[in-house]
C-alpha cells in the first residue's frame, strides 16, 4: 500500500499515465459544450448562430459575445435585455434605461445614433463621397427604425465645403473665408423623419460642442436651407409629438416659417423653441397656433425677445384656448403691455396649470391685475414671477388675490422685492393649499380602498 501510494505521489510516474505534460490537469478542460460556444462566438460575424441552439446555450453565448459585434449583425439577432445592458454599461458611463421605457436595446440604438449623428459631417452634394458616405447614415436609419423612439441631437456639424475654388482656398486665408463663405449647411433633417416611422420625439440643435480656438459664427447658423429641410421634415413626420428647437440663433422669420408648418399638424403635443432669437412676429405665429386646431399641451419660448405686443397676440390666444397645460415666457420682453394682457385673459382660461413669467420686466403696476387673476381662476396651481420688479405695493395686491384662493401650489416671487411679511404670508396660503389637496387625496384613496373591500 505504501509503495502504490508513493507511485501516485510521484509526478514522473504520474506523466506515463495522464500525458506528457507534468503540469496538465483535468480540471482545466472546457467542456465540449463551451468550446463548441466559444468557436461561435469567435465566428459570429461571419456566420451568426443563435436561434438554433438551446435557451442555456444561447445564455452562455449572449453573456460571453463581445459588446463591439457590429450592430447590423446584433439588432435584427438579439432580443435578449441582458445583452444589450452589458453593451451600454460598457459604452457609457451613466446609463439611465428608465428614460427609454426600461429598454436597454433601444437605449443602445437611440444613444449610438445620437453619437453618429453628433460626429457626422455631411459632405457637399458636389463631393465624389457624397453618395457613400449618404449611404452609410441612410443604411443605419434603416437599421435603427424598429427601436428608435426619441432622438435628443445635441450638435450637428456643418458641410466640409468653405466655398470657392482649390486655387482661391489657396490664396484665400481662414478669415477671409469665414467672410466671404459665411452660410454652411446641415445634415438634412428630411433623412431622420422619412427612415424613423416611430420617431415620437425630436430635440436638435444646430451648433457645434467644444469648439475652442476653432470657434466661428458659421458653425452657429441655422440657415435657411435648415429651416426649410426642418418645415418639411415635421409636416411629413406624421407620429411626431414633441419638437425641441433649442440653442440654434432660430430668427423671428424662421420661427415664423417653422410655425406655420405646424398649425394643422394632428399630434404634435410638446414645443420648445428656447433659447433663440424669436420676437412680436413669432410671438403672433404662436397665437395663431394656440388658436387654430393644434392639440399642443405644453409651449416653451424661455429666453426670446418676444415684447409687448407679442405676448398680446398670445395672451388673446389664451382666453380661448382648451389644450394648453404649461407655459413658459421665461426671460423674454413682455414688460407690462404683454405680461398684463396675459394676466388678464389667464382670468378666462380653464386648462392652463403652469405659468412662467419669470425675468420680463414686469413691475408692481401688474400686480392688481394679478391680485385679480389670482381670485377668479381656479385651475392655474403653478406661477413663476422671479426676478420681476413687483415691490412691496405689488407684494400687498398679491398677498390680497391669495386670500382668497384655494387652487395655487407654487408661487415663486424670489427677487421682485416684495417684502418679507407679504412674502411669508403667500408662503403659508400656499402651504395650507397643498395641505388640503394631499388631505384630499387621502380620503379618496381611503375611500376607493373602502369601497374595494
Amino acid at each position: 500500500m505504501e509503495s502504490s501510494k508513493n507511485m501516485k505521489m510521484d509526478p514522473r510516474k504520474m506523466r506515463r499515465i495522464i500525458a506528457e505534460d507534468p503540469e496538465w490537469n483535468l480540471e482545466t478542460v472546457s467542456p465540449l459544450t463551451e468550446l463548441c460556444i466559444q468557436h461561435l462566438v469567435r465566428s459570429f460575424n461571419e456566420r451568426p448562430v443563435l436561434k438554433e441552439l438551446l435557451p442555456k446555450h444561447q445564455t452562455l453565448l449572449l453573456s460571453i459575445l463581445p459588446t463591439k459585434t457590429p450592430i447590423s449583425i446584433t439588432g435584427p439577432l438579439i432580443e435578449e435585455e441582458t445583452f444589450w445592458e452589458r453593451c451600454c454599461k460598457t459604452r457609457w458611463d451613466l446609463c439611465d434605461v428608465s428614460c427609454y421605457d426600461n429598454c436597454w436595446k433601444r437605449m443602445y440604438f437611440e444613444r449610438h445614433l445620437e453619437d453618429t449623428l453628433e460626429k457626422f459631417v455631411p459632405p457637399d452634394l458636389s463631393s465624389s463621397m457624397h453618395g457613400d458616405s449618404m449611404k452609410e447614415i441612410l443604411a443605419l436609419l434603416d437599421l435603427c427604425n424598429p427601436f428608435v423612439k426619441r432622438l435628443d441631437i445635441k450638435q450637428l456639424l456643418p458641410n466640409d465645403r468653405m466655398g470657392g475654388t482649390a486655387e482661391e482656398e489657396d490664396t484665400e486665408s481662414l478669415s477671409e473665408l469665414s467672410a466671404t463663405h459665411k452660410v454652411k449647411d446641415h445634415l438634412d433633417i428630411q433623412y431622420l423623419t422619412k427612415h424613423m416611422s416611430n420617431l415620437e420625439e425630436l430635440c436638435v440643435c444646430y451648433r457645434v460642442k467644444n469648439c475652442g480656438m476653432n470657434f466661428e459664427w458659421m458653425l452657429f447658423q441655422f440657415t435657411p436651407t435648415d429651416c426649410k429641410n426642418l418645415c418639411q421634415a415635421v409636416k411629413s413626420s406624421k407620429c411626431l409629438q414633441t419638437l425641441r428647437l433649442h440653442h440654434s440663433q432660430v430668427s423671428d422669420d424662421q420661427a415664423r416659417q417653422l410655425i406655420s408648418y405646424l398649425l394643422d399638424h394632428p399630434v404634435l403635443k410638446e414645443l420648445e423653441l428656447s433659447h433663440n432669437k424669436l420676437g412680436d412676429g413669432a410671438g403672433r405665429a404662436l397665437s395663431k397656433l394656440l388658436n387654430g386646431h393644434s392639440n399642443l399641451h405644453t409651449l416653451d419660448v424661455s429666453n426670446n425677445c418676444i415684447g409687448g405686443q407679442g405676448g398680446i397676440a398670445i395672451g388673446h390666444a389664451l382666453a380661448n384656448n382648451t389644450h394648453l397645460v404649461c407655459l413658459n415666457l421665461r426671460l423674454n420682453r413682455l414688460g407690462d403691455e404683454g405680461g398684463q394682457a396675459i394676466i388678464k385673459n389667464m382670468i378666462k382660461n380653464k386648462t392652463l396649470y403652469t405659468l412662467n413669467l419669470a425675468s420680463n420686466d414686469i413691475t408692481e403696476s401688474t400686480a392688481a391685475v394679478l391680485s385679480e387673476m389670482l381670485i377668479l381662476n381656479t385651475t392655474l396651481t403653478g406661477l413663476i414671477l422671479s426676478c420681476n420688479k413687483i415691490g412691496e405695493a405689488g407684494g400687498r395686491a398679491l398677498q390680497e388675490g391669495m386670500e382668497e384662493n384655494k387652487t395655487m401650489l407654487q408661487l415663486d416671487l424670489r427677487l421682485t422685492d416684495i417684502s418679507q411679511e407679504n412674502e411669508y404670508y403667500i408662503n403659508q396660503v400656499i402651504k395650507n393649499n397643498n395641505d388640503a389637496v394631499k388631505n384630499n387625496n387621502d380620503a379618496l384613496k381611503t375611500a376607493a380602498i373602502n369601497k374595494r373591500s
